[in-house]
């Protein structure tokens, strides 16, 4: 039985989630690692234990995107005749957006190298992107003479702007961490070996609140790119009058009020 395509280790309330084929520069080349991927995003949702993930990669590379090779050869994921590989596409790789955009657990990517292709579009699903000094991106599809298959259509030009999300989808130019962190596409650059301390930091950062909050308020921001602010604002009261009536809210109330840490207990 092959190895499994994440590696996943637990540190308290966060999940640490490693693609982890090295050799392949962890490049999403198999149905299976999609399903694998979008089976990690349901269990993360249904377990209320888990206030955070962090996501990264095995070796030098965050994520390659797709196997080239692969695509040379016509095998795999890219085999088969128009028809099919539509349907391979809607039921492999994006399965992959739409599980994490689902995922109500707060995602911090720890971008340690390349994040090349559908590689960059998986960074962009996450919600807060730290890299490495050594990291690069690109939108490189039309290079290879095809296009964003994978959602990054979507997901670019709502995190950098339709401008620089149009410069990098059409000329597929890649870009280093700086330009990166210039751009808004990451939130911080560090030295490579503080990338995933610096990540577990963040993520610990979150996961110290109250989960039923951080997942919710994560929800309001997906929902609020796409709603008129009439239709959030009663979304957001719906959320506020679910969360003033848990637990884990009067236990900070109290905290604060008695000056004291708070113990939450996720109910």
């Amino acid at each position: 039985m092959s190895q499994p395509f994440l590696l996943i280790e637990r540190d308290g309330p966060v999940v640490i989630a490693t693609l982890n084929r090295p050799e392949e520069r962890n490049a999403i080349s198999e149905t299976a690692y999609s399903e694998e991927i979008a089976d990690f995003c349901a269990k993360m949702t249904r377990d209320r234990s888990v206030r955070a993930v962090v996501l990264t990669g095995a070796g030098k590379s965050f994520c390659a995107g797709g196997n080239i090779k692969h695509m040379s050869e016509k095998t795999g994921m890219f085999a088969g005749t128009p028809y099919e590989l539509r349907n391979s596409y809607r039921t492999g790789i994006q399965l992959i957006p739409a599980a994490l955009y689902e995922l109500e657990v707060p995602v911090v990517a720890a971008v340690n190298g390349a994040a090349i292709g559908a590689g960059l579009d998986l960074a962009c699903m996450c919600d807060v992107r730290i890299a490495s000094e050594k990291a690069v991106f690109a939108e490189s599809f039309v290079k290879l003479g095809i296009v964003p298959g994978d959602g990054g259509a979507w997901l670019l030009p709502r995190i950098i702007g339709m401008a620089r999300a149009s410069l990098l989808t059409l000329t597929g130019d890649t870009i280093d961490a700086a330009k990166a962190l210039e751009y808004g596409l990451v939130a911080e650059v560090v030295a490579p070996d503080q990338v995933m301390p610096r990540a577990l930091e963040v993520a610990h950062s979150i996961a110290v609140n109250p989960g039923h909050a951080t997942r919710m308020a994560k929800r309001l921001l997906r929902e609020g790119q796409d709603m008129k602010l009439a239709p959030l604002l009663e979304l957001s009261a719906a959320y506020q009058a679910l969360a003033h009536h848990t637990h884990d809210h009067s236990e900070a109330v109290a905290a604060f009020v008695e000056k004291r840490p708070a113990a939450f207990t996720d109910k």
